[in-house]
C-alpha cells in the first residue's frame, strides 16, 4: 500500500509513466501537462504559492495518477519514514480532527478529467471550477472540502471521505458514492440525478434544492438531513434510514420506498404521490403518504395484522363515565362482563397527560370503537367528550343512567339531531345492569351499529 504522503514518488511515476512508451507519451502529454505535474511534484505549499503567483494559468492534470498522496500542509509535518505507512496510517489520517491552520491544496480552475485520486488526502482542497468528469476519488479524504460550480460526473466517490464538505452547484450525474461519508455537509443546488449513494452516510447532510431524480439511496443513512426543496422523484430508497429527516416541500412522488424506517420525518408540502411500497420483484403497489406507506403495506402481507385491524374495528367497545369511589366499581363490571362476551372493551380512565389533548384522544377512540357505552351518572367530563365526539363521530352511543337521576340538560339536543345516539337504559343497581346487559345494552348498540355505515367496512382490508 502506497503511503498517503509521498507526493515525490507519486508524481515521479507519473513522470515515468509518461517517458515510459511513444503510444503513452503522446497520449498522456495530450492531457496532463508534464510542466505542472513537476510543478506539483514540488509539493503542496509551492503548488499553492505558484497557483498565487500565477492566477492566469489553468494547470491541465488531466489523467494525473494521484493515488495515495496527501495533499495537506501541516503545521507538523509527518514523517515519509513513518512506521506506520499505508492504510494503517490512512485510518488515522480520516479520523483526525484538522487545526485551523492547516490547508488544503488549491485545485481550483484544474482540469482533473479522469484522474486518479484513489485513497489520496484531499482535505480542505479548493476544487471549485475543477473539471472533474469520472475522477477517481476511491476511499479518498476530502473532508472540509471546497467544490463550487465543478463537473464530477460520471466520478468515482466510493467510499470516500466527505465530512463537512461544501458542495455548490456541482454536478455529480451518474456518479458512484456508494459508502461514502458525507455527514454535516452542505450541499446547494448539488444534481445527484442518476448517483449511486447506497449505503451513504447522510447523517446531518445540509441538500437544500438539490436533485436526487432517479438517485439509488437504498440502505443510506439520512437521521437528520434535511432535503427541503429537493427533487428526489424516482429515486430508491429502500430500506434507507429516514429519523427526523426534514422534507419540506420536496418531491418524493414516485420514490421506491420498500422497508423505509420512516421516524419523526417532517412533510410538510412535501409531494409523495404514488410511492411504491413493493419490492421490485413483486407487483408494483403505490400509496400518496409515507407515514401509512409500512401500515399498508403490513395490512397487504400480514395475515395478524389484518385480523388485528378486523378485531378492532367489530369488537371495541369504549366505556365512558366518571371515575369516583361510587362509580368506578359499575364501570370495571362492565369491562369485565364485555370481555366475557368476546369484546374488547376500552375504558377510559387515566390521569390528564401535560402534553395530551384528551378530547383528541377519546375521539380517536371513538373513531376506533364498535360502540360507545357512556354513563351518565353523576356526570363530569362526559357531557364534554359526548359534545365534542358524537357529531363528528358516528359511532352507536348506549348510555346508561342511574334510576332517580336526570340526563344532563343538552343531552336531549344530541339525542334529537343525531341517530346513533340511543335512549338510556335506567337501573336500579349494578345487579340488574348486568343481568340485563344483552338485552338493554348490547343488542340496541349492536343493531344501532348495523344500520349505520360499518366502521368495520370502512378500514377493513380485503384478503389478498
Amino acid at each position: 500500500m502506497r503511503g498517503p504522503w509521498n507526493i515525490e514518488m507519486m508524481v515521479g511515476e507519473q513522470e515515468a509513466k509518461i517517458n515510459r512508451d511513444d503510444a503513452v507519451d503522446l497520449e498522456w502529454k495530450a492531457m496532463a501537462n508534464p510542466e505542472h505535474l513537476a510543478k506539483l511534484k514540488e509539493g503542496v505549499e509551492a503548488w499553492n504559492r505558484w497557483r498565487k503567483e500565477f492566477p492566469d494559468i489553468r494547470p491541465l492534470l488531466n489523467g494525473a495518477d494521484l493515488r495515495g498522496v496527501d495533499f495537506r500542509v501541516l503545521p507538523d509535518p509527518v514523517s515519509r519514514d513513518h512506521p506506520d505507512s499505508g492504510k494503517f496510517f490512512g485510518n488515522l489520517l480520516r479520523q483526525r480532527n484538522y487545526a485551523p491552520s492547516e490547508v488544503g491544496v488549491n485545485f481550483e480552475d484544474v482540469e482533473l478529467n479522469d484522474a486518479r485520486f484513489n485513497e489520496a488526502n484531499l482535505a480542505r482542497a479548493n476544487l471549485t471550477r475543477a473539471k472533474l468528469q469520472r475522477t477517481k476519488f476511491t476511499g479518498a479524504i476530502l473532508r472540509e472540502a471546497e467544490i463550487f460550480d465543478s463537473n464530477l460526473s460520471g466520478a468515482m466517490l466510493e467510499d470516500a471521505d466527505l465530512r463537512k464538505a461544501r458542495l455548490g452547484k456541482v454536478s455529480l450525474q451518474g456518479a458512484n458514492l456508494r459508502g461514502a461519508n458525507l455527514s454535516g455537509a452542505h450541499l446547494s443546488s448539488v444534481d445527484l440525478t442518476d448517483a449511486r449513494l447506497t449505503w451513504a452516510d447522510l447523517r446531518k447532510v445540509t441538500a437544500h434544492e438539490s436533485t436526487f431524480v432517479n438517485a439509488d439511496l437504498s440502505y443510506a443513512d439520512l437521521t437528520k438531513a434535511s432535503l427541503a426543496w429537493s427533487k428526489l422523484g424516482g429515486a430508491n430508497l429502500s430500506q434507507a434510514k429516514m429519523v427526523f429527516t426534514d422534507l419540506f416541500e420536496a418531491d418524493i412522488a414516485g420514490c421506491r420506498i420498500f422497508g423505509i424506517s420512516a421516524w419523526g420525518v417532517k412533510l410538510g408540502g412535501t409531494k409523495q404521490s404514488n410511492l411504491i411500497i413493493t419490492r421490485e420483484d413483486e407487483a408494483t403497489v403505490t400509496v400518496d403518504n409515507l407515514e401509512v406507506a409500512q401500515f399498508i403495506y403490513l395490512l397487504l402481507n400480514n395475515e395478524r395484522i389484518r385480523h388485528a385491524i378486523d378485531t378492532i374495528t367489530s369488537k371495541v367497545v369504549l366505556i365512558l363515565g366518571r371515575f369516583t369511589d361510587e362509580r368506578k366499581p359499575v364501570l370495571d363490571a362492565l369491562r369485565d362482563e364485555l370481555r366475557k362476551r368476546d369484546y374488547l372493551p376500552v375504558l377510559f380512565d387515566f390521569q390528564r397527560p401535560d402534553n395530551k389533548d384528551l378530547t383528541g384522544t377519546v375521539t380517536t377512540l371513538a373513531n376506533m370503537a364498535r360502540f360507545i357505552i357512556a354513563d351518565l351518572t353523576d356526570p363530569s367530563s362526559v357531557p364534554h367528550e359526548l359534545a365534542t365526539t358524537v357529531p363528528t363521530t358516528p359511532v352507536a352511543l348506549q348510555t346508561i343512567i342511574l334510576k332517580g337521576q336526570h340526563e344532563y340538560a343538552m343531552f336531549a339536543d344530541l339525542k334529537k339531531r343525531y341517530r346513533w345516539v340511543l335512549s338510556p337504559y335506567r337501573y336500579d343497581r349494578q345487579e340488574t345492569l348486568l343481568a340485563n346487559l344483552d338485552a338493554k345494552v348490547i343488542r340496541p348498540a349492536e343493531a344501532k351499529a348495523r344500520t349505520l355505515m360499518p366502521k368495520a367496512s370502512r378500514l377493513s382490508v380485503p384478503k389478498v
